[in-house]
């Protein structure tokens, strides 16, 4: 029960703590933080005294855009290419380069850095192991630094080595290997000979292409079919405007000859032009000598004989009839009656017969017309077809013009890209070649540091935790607040 009272009461007290409650923890453990302190700080020193000397080389990469790489478009020119600045994402695709493994094992195997120690410099005889090659990789991923450096074109690649020769030669040997990488990667390999392949195959293409076109104009007999076709539709359309100019002056003339028909058919087709009435002479006088015949034939009669007499009473009934009969003649003169043709009648039969053969001659006209439109018809059809085919045969031989001029210029764009590469020429150059160091780096300081702070920290930990674990009463109000009575006297430990 006293026990959990005890506790409890502590649990209030750590619940209130002042600075004078942590100040007082440190009086009260002062030896023991002191001591720690002391032992951790010795051993910080021993461990600077004793660590091996070690050599650090840098150097600096800077990278460019002085040269920009060609771009593979099918525009016949090459695109403008803008030099900007370089960006940190390029300065750490740099950075990750230089870290990449197989690049760091070229380095390990170029400067012999394979074994189980530190990175010394073995003489290799024989197969080397990829266990131990592994090991140097990692070793020496770890000890290189490769860091841009800010608001600069530049990339620090730093690496320490107890020998300072190596150090440098191993900065060399990256710097040497990650150029090659370099422009390993940003050039496409076999890219002269891809561009030179195509361009004979185009240029293969072309020959086949215009050769089809001469064996056309010497097959279809025609140079231009879209001039041709130009020029037989234009025919198409006069033709086609006379025919049915043609039919239009058929109907109109069909049209006129019935109108004539119709007129002619209420026309007559002569007329009376003088009318003349009198007595016929001739029988006049020949009747009237008849009669005076007759008369004076009746009076020798009647000198002989009787008028009773028979043929006395014949020649006065004849003398009855003549003078019937002229008196008859008197009565009914003679009627004379000149007719003529009726102009209008002739003119409108003159136009009908013009008509007639106007329509004879539109309807024939209208017949060749009909067939040459048939004919400039069929022409056109097959220029049509010819034209797609030629159209066909020139679209074939442009495209294999402009692909076979394009992977030229592509070709030779490749070789004077080979060239330059050949000739080291790249966005990437060292602008500080590693150098060799003969001052050894001062990291005592550093471990007096670090040993330092880590002696001051462990010792105030170590001290608050056997505060905090020890039981025992330390101020009168501990005794208080667990006993519940006033403390009349304390007597302090002996050195306190």
């Amino acid at each position: 029960m006293v026990e959990t009272n005890l506790n409890g009461k502590q649990a209030d007290e750590r619940q209130s703590v002042t600075l004078r409650d942590l100040l007082s923890v440190g009086f009260r453990q002062r030896r023991l933080m002191i001591n720690t302190f002391l032992g951790i700080l010795a051993l910080a020193v021993i461990l600077a005294c004793v660590m091996p000397k070690k050599y650090q080389s840098e150097m600096k990469i800077l990278v460019r855009h002085e040269r920009a790489d060609s771009m593979v478009t099918p525009d016949r020119e090459q695109p403008m290419q803008l030099r900007t600045e370089v960006s940190e994402e390029e300065l750490q695709s740099e950075a990750e380069l230089l870290r990449s493994r197989d690049l760091l094992t070229k380095v390990v195997e170029a400067c012999g850095l394979e074994g189980t120690g530190d990175h010394s410099l073995l003489n290799v005889i024989g197969h080397k192991d990829d266990e131990q090659i592994s090991r140097a990789v990692a070793k020496l991923e770890n000890g290189l630094t490769v860091q841009p450096i800010k608001l600069t074109n530049l990339i620090s690649v730093k690496y320490s080595a107890k020998d300072p020769q190596l150090a440098a030669r191993v900065l060399n040997t990256l710097a040497s290997l990650y150029l090659e990488k370099h422009l390993a990667i940003h050039r496409a390999p076999g890219e002269f000979e891809f561009f030179h392949q195509q361009a004979e195959q185009y240029r293969t293409a072309l020959i086949n292409a215009e050769t089809k076109l001469t064996n056309f104009s010497r097959e279809q007999g025609v140079v231009s079919p879209a001039l041709q076709k130009e020029i037989s539709v234009r025919k198409l359309a006069e033709v086609e405007a006379d025919l049915k100019t043609t039919r239009a002056s058929i109907a109109e003339t069909r049209e006129r000859i019935r109108k004539l028909e119709a007129q002619l058919g209420t026309l007559p087709n002569r007329q009376t032009t003088q009318v003349r009435t009198a007595d016929n002479p001739q029988l006049m006088e020949r009747m009237k000598s008849t009669l005076l015949e007759l008369e004076l034939k009746r009076t020798n009669l009647l000198t002989k004989f009787e008028p009773t007499y028979r043929p006395v009473q014949e020649v006065e009934q004849q003398i009855a009839q003549t003078r019937a009969a002229i008196e008859a003649a008197e009565k009914a003169p003679l009627r004379d009656e000149i007719t003529d043709r009726d102009p209008t009648y002739e003119a409108l039969k003159s136009e009908l017969a013009k008509a007639q053969t106007n329509l004879a001659g539109l309807e024939a006209r209208a017949t060749a017309t009909s067939s040459l439109v048939r004919t400039y018809k069929t022409e056109s059809a097959q220029l049509d077809s010819k034209e797609i085919l030629h159209q066909d045969i020139l679209r074939a031989a442009k495209a294999d013009e402009e692909n076979y001029m394009l992977y030229l210029r592509k070709q030779e764009e490749a070789r004077i890209s080979d060239a330059l590469d050949r000739q080291r020429i790249s966005n990437v150059v060292v602008a500080e070649p590693a150098a060799v160091p003969f001052t050894a780096q001062s990291r005592w300081l550093f471990v007096l540091m670090l040993g330092g702070l880590l002696a001051g920290v462990s010792s105030v930990v170590l001290a608050f935790a056997v505060d905090y674990w020890d039981p025992s009463f330390r101020t009168p109000e501990e005794v208080e607040s667990l006993l519940g009575s006033p403390v009349v006297a304390a007597i302090p430990r002996d050195g306190d």
